[in-house]
C-alpha cells in the first residue's frame, strides 16, 4: 500500500523531514504532497486528495500551536498518532557567506520565535517571516547573496547546496514540536490501521472545552477529572472569540476516550462546560491500538443501552455521503469570523437585499448589529427575473457591504454569480452565498468547494430535499467541509405567498445530515407582515439561524421593497426570539 501524506510547505520543511522519518520508521510506502497552509493540510484530507495529513500542535517554545488544534476540531479530524520532533535549526547559507555578514534572515514565523535569542546575537540583521522552513532555504540559495540566509534543519542544506553557518540556534537545545498525524473520517480501512505500528503502547486525547467566567468553573472542570484518576498532560488558555468573558482550553489528558473512566469523566465534564469537543484519542510514540484494528475514536461514548438509535438514511443517500448524518453524526460546526454557525447559539443574520450606496449600508449595519444580529447580509450581484430590474452595483457593492461590515464587527454574506467572480468575492467576504437559481450551476459549487470560504447553498425553487444536499455534495467533494443549507421557499400551486416556505425541511435535514441550517423567512413569503412570526417558528422547529431583510427605508428600496423589514420590525423579531429557548 502507497499513502500520500501532506504536509505545510516543501521539501526540506521540519514538516517533510518529521515526516519522512516517522513514516518510513512505520515501513510504509508513502508520496509526500507540500502546500501552502495548514488549513491547505486540512482540507486535502478531508477531500481525499491526501490518506493522511500532519499539523503542528505544540512547541516546548513557542508554546500551543492554535491553528492545529483548531482544524484538528473544525473539520473532525481523526488523529492517528503523536510524532515528537526534535526542531535541529540551522543557520544556512550560500557557500562563501560569512556569519558576520549575514545582513537578512528567513524562517517560518514559528521557527523565528524559538530563534529569539540567537537572532537579537546578530547586529543590524532584519528578520524576515517565510512560508516555511523549506522556502527560506530555497529562496536563499536561489538568490545567491551571502548577505541573505534560512534558518531550517540540516536535511535542506543538503537538498539545496547551502553551507551551515551555526547549528543549535534555538532559545534552548531541547526544543521539541509535537505534531499529529490524522486521517478523514471516510478513510479507507488500510488507512485506518496506521496506529500502533510503534512501541510505546500509550493513547492521549485532545479536548476543546470552554468555560463561563464565574468563580469555580475551571475547578470544577479539573476536578471531574481528578475525581476519574485522569493525568492532565496540556492545559492552556484563551478567550472565546464572540463570547465575552469565556475562556477556551486546550486540553490533553492521558488514556482513551473507549476507557469508562475517561467516557465517564467527560459526560461529567460535559455537564460543567459551556461546549466540549472531543478532538480524538490516538497513540503516543506511535503506541499500538487495541485489537480489533483502527477504528475512529474522536467520538464520546456510545449511547447508552435502551437509548434510541438514529432513524435510517434513505437509499439515496448514497449520492451525498460526504453530507449524511452518519459522515460526521456530532454535527458541523462552521466558524465565520467570531461566529459558530451550528453550534449553541441561535444566529441571525441581516442587512438589505441589495448594496444600494455607503449611507444605506452604514446605517443598516450599525442598528442590526445593535440589535443583535451575529453577520451583515447584502447582495452586490443580483439575479433578477426581468432584465429591467436592478442587478445591483457589481464590485462597488461588495466594497461597500465589507467597509459597513468591518466598520460594525461582524462578518459579512453576499451571493456570489458565477466561477469567474469566486476568487475576488472570497477576498472581500466572509460567507459566500450560493442563491437559489444556481443551486445547480455545478461550475460555481466546484469553485466554491476549492475555496477556504464557507458556503451557503439556497434551496432551489423547485428543488427536492435529495436535489439540495446532492448539491452541497458538490462542494464537500472539493474539500470545502463548511456547507450551510438555506430554507427559503420552493414553488408550489399556492398564490397568496411569493413562495412557499418548507419549514419541514428543517427536522428532516437535521435528521439526515451533518450540515447547519438557515431558515431565509423573507424569500419564504415576501411579505413583511407574516415574516416575523416565521422567524419564531423557524428557531422553534429547530434551525441554527435565520437571514432575513432589513433596509432603513423599505418603500424605497431597489429590489425586495415588498419584503423588507424596518429596524422597528428587525427589533421586534430580535425580542420574540430572545423568549424562545
Amino acid at each position: 500500500m502507497t499513502i500520500t501524506a501532506a504536509y505545510q510547505g516543501i521539501e526540506g520543511a521540519h514538516s517533510d523531514v518529521a515526516l519522512a522519518s516517522h513514516l518510513g520508521a512505520m515501513g510504509v510506502d508513502h508520496v509526500r504532497t507540500g502546500l501552502g497552509t495548514f488549513r491547505q493540510v486540512a482540507t486535502a484530507v478531508i477531500a481525499g486528495r491526501a490518506d493522511v495529513g500532519l499539523l503542528p500542535v505544540d512547541n516546548a517554545i513557542a508554546g500551543t500551536v492554535r491553528d492545529g488544534y483548531d482544524l484538528l476540531a473544525q473539520f473532525d479530524l481523526v488523529p492517528i498518532c503523536e510524532i515528537e520532533w526534535r526542531m535541529d535549526h540551522r543557520l544556512l547559507a550560500v557557500p562563501g557567506a560569512e556569519l558576520s555578514g549575514v545582513r537578512e534572515v528567513f524562517a517560518h514565523p514559528l521557527a523565528l520565535a524559538e530563534c529569539g535569542r540567537f537572532l537579537g546575537t546578530l547586529a543590524g540583521a532584519r528578520v524576515i517571516p517565510s512560508v516555511d522552513t523549506g522556502v527560506a532555504a530555497r529562496d536563499v540559495a536561489a538568490w545567491g547573496d551571502p548577505a541573505r540566509a534560512a534558518i531550517a534543519p540540516p536535511e535542506a542544506a543538503a537538498i539545496y547546496g547551502l553551507v551551515e553557518l551555526a547549528r543549535n540556534v534555538a532559545d534552548h537545545p531541547e526544543n521539541y514540536t509535537r505534531f499529529v498525524l490524522f486521517r478523514s473520517p471516510e478513510s479507507r480501512p488500510e488507512v485506518q490501521a496506521l496506529g500502533g505500528r510503534l512501541p510505546p503502547a500509550r493513547r492521549k486525547t485532545s479536548l476543546l472545552f470552554a468555560t463561563r467566567h464565574e468563580q469555580g468553573a475551571l475547578a470544577r472542570c479539573l476536578g471531574s477529572l481528578a475525581e476519574a484518576g485522569i493525568n492532565l498532560a496540556k492545559l492552556e488558555s484563551r478567550p472565546k472569540l464572540g463570547k465575552a468573558w469565556e475562556y477556551l482550553f486546550y486540553v490533553d489528558i492521558e488514556g482513551d476516550v473507549t476507557e469508562p473512566r475517561i467516557g465517564a469523566a467527560l459526560g461529567k465534564l460535559r455537564e460543567q462546560t459551556t461546549s466540549l469537543h472531543v478532538i480524538g484519542s490516538y497513540d503516543v510514540g506511535a503506541a499500538s491500538l487495541p485489537a480489533g484494528g483502527g477504528e475512529p475514536r474522536c467520538a464520546l461514548p456510545p449511547v447508552a443501552a435502551g437509548a434510541s438509535e438514529p432513524p435510517a438514511l434513505p437509499s439515496s443517500a448514497k449520492n451525498w455521503p460526504k453530507a449524511a448524518r452518519t459522515a460526521r453524526p456530532g454535527g458541523t460546526r462552521i466558524p465565520i469570523g467570531s461566529v459558530l454557525v451550528g453550534g449553541e447559539d441561535f444566529i441571525v443574520i441581516a442587512g438589505p437585499c441589495s448594496v444600494e450606496s455607503r449611507e444605506q449600508m452604514m446605517a443598516t449595519a450599525r442598528r442590526v448589529v445593535a440589535g443583535g444580529a451575529h453577520l451583515l447580509r447584502g447582495g452586490a450581484f443580483k439575479p433578477r427575473t426581468s432584465p429591467y430590474a436592478f442587478q445591483g452595483l457589481g464590485w462597488e457593492g461588495v466594497a461597500l457591504l465589507a467597509e459597513a461590515g468591518r466598520a460594525a464587527g461582524v462578518p459579512v454574506v453576499s451571493e456570489v454569480m458565477s466561477p469567474e467572480q469566486v476568487e475576488r468575492m472570497a477576498r472581500e467576504v466572509d460567507f459566500l452565498q450560493i442563491g437559489a437559481r444556481n443551486m445547480q450551476n455545478f461550475d460555481l459549487l466546484k469553485a466554491v468547494g476549492r475555496t477556504d470560504r464557507p458556503v451557503m447553498l439556497k434551496r432551489g425553487l423547485s428543488a427536492s430535499l435529495d436535489e439540495l444536499l446532492a448539491a452541497a455534495e458538490y462542494v464537500l467533494a472539493e474539500g470545502n467541509p463548511h456547507v450551510a443549507l438555506c430554507e427559503r421557499g420552493i414553488r408550489t400551486f399556492e398564490t397568496a405567498t411569493r413562495n412557499t416556505l418548507d419549514l419541514s425541511a428543517v427536522p428532516v435535514l437535521r435528521e439526515r445530515t451533518h450540515l447547519p441550517v438557515i431558515v431565509d423567512p423573507s424569500h419564504g413569503v415576501g411579505v413583511r407582515r407574516w415574516i416575523r412570526p416565521l422567524c419564531r417558528a423557524a428557531k422553534a422547529v429547530g434551525a441554527h439561524a435565520i437571514m432575513i431583510e432589513v433596509h432603513p427605508n423599505p418603500p424605497e428600496a431597489k429590489s425586495d421593497a415588498e419584503q423588507a423589514l424596518t429596524f422597528d420590525d428587525f427589533e421586534a423579531i430580535m425580542d420574540d426570539l430572545s423568549k424562545i429557548p
